[in-house]
């Protein structure tokens, strides 16, 4: 993985942003010695995005499973949702 600082990276925006396209090369931006952002493969963005929205998949089932354990009320989508205002 490549580190530029920001200043270097603002030089060399089309290059860097050539090789994560080609070469799935990534880029991490720095200021002052510590990364801030990072240039990624559009294939890295998706897969980031994918994986974020199965965990939270994964946390709201966890949470409906505890509130079941716990005598939570069952409540059809339709209500919740006219309770929410949506």
């Amino acid at each position: 993985m490549t580190r530029l600082t920001v200043s270097k990276a603002k030089a060399e925006l089309t290059e860097i942003v050539n090789r994560a396209a080609q070469t799935k090369e990534r880029t991490v931006l720095s200021r002052r010695g510590k990364g801030i952002a990072a240039v990624v493969p559009i294939e890295d963005l998706r897969l980031l995005e994918h994986l974020t929205q199965e965990e939270m998949d994964r946390q709201d089932i966890e949470d409906a499973r505890r509130a079941l354990a716990e005598g939570g009320k069952r409540v059809p989508l339709r209500v919740f949702m006219r309770e929410l205002g949506d």
